[in-house]
């Protein structure tokens, strides 16, 4: 049977590009977005009969619920979870003077909301043979790299690398493996023109960790299917 996979954020960018990649590997995708008419017409420019799409705001913990339910009888089981959506590159934002307002905005998708995707879908990954979560991070939240800039983003990245650890220690005996991928600095809306980096190499390294054998790492932090610092 075909591998199921559930991309956040997949509209657009790198989350659009994993899932022309996975569709292309022959894996069954669910795509989704907070806007329906955007998923829609995400949907309607691949023109592939192995993708869907399903509404989904993460930072919303009903709409959260309801993509749980629909997958749950719909496939009964889950086997990709690539937590994609993330907002807010706030550049202009500093440390020592920040608009927390904005910053807690920025935790409630970039954190929070992929947490709570963890915790309703978790159930469903323990019924596939092969779980895997992946996080996409960025070099930003790691502590080795960062630099002072965006410190909602960046702060919002290294808690989620945190999540990455835990999970990945409380779901080795459930076989899922759990890790963070920084898909590098790629030409998105975030990104901008000046990024060095396509959007399928970006989308490749995310790829590559969640199609890791069972014998793969878990609870580590990857670029181009490279360990890298925390």
């Amino acid at each position: 049977m075909s591998k199921l996979a559930l991309v956040t954020g997949g509209n657009r960018g790198i989350g659009l590009e994993v899932v022309k990649q996975l569709s292309k590997a022959g894996i069954e995708v669910v795509l989704t977005a907070r806007s329906e008419d955007k998923g829609l017409e995400a949907l309607a420019s691949l023109g592939s009969n192995n993708v869907k799409f399903h509404q989904l705001d993460i930072s919303d913990r009903e709409s959260i619920q309801q993509i749980s339910s629909w997958l749950e009888n719909e496939y009964g089981s889950l086997d990709i979870l690539i937590n994609n959506a993330g907002i807010n590159y706030d550049k202009w934002n500093k440390a020592i003077n920040p608009n927390m307002e904005n910053v807690r905005r920025t935790f409630e998708t970039n954190f929070f909301g992929t947490w709570n995707m963890c915790i309703a879908l978790i159930p469903l990954l323990k019924k596939s043979d092969a779980g895997r979560i992946v996080n996409v991070s960025s070099g930003a939240g790691s502590l080795n790299e960062m630099i002072a800039e965006a410190p909602g983003y960046s702060f919002s990245k290294s808690a989620l690398n945190g999540l990455t650890i835990q999970l990945a220690q409380e779901l080795k005996m459930d076989k899922i493996l759990v890790n963070s991928v920084c898909p590098g600095w790629v030409k998105t809306d975030m990104g901008g023109i000046m990024a060095p980096r396509s959007l399928e190499e970006g989308a490749s390294s995310v790829l590559q960790t969640a199609l890791i054998p069972s014998d793969g790492p878990s609870g580590g932090f990857f670029r181009d299917g490279a360990p890298i610092d925390w």
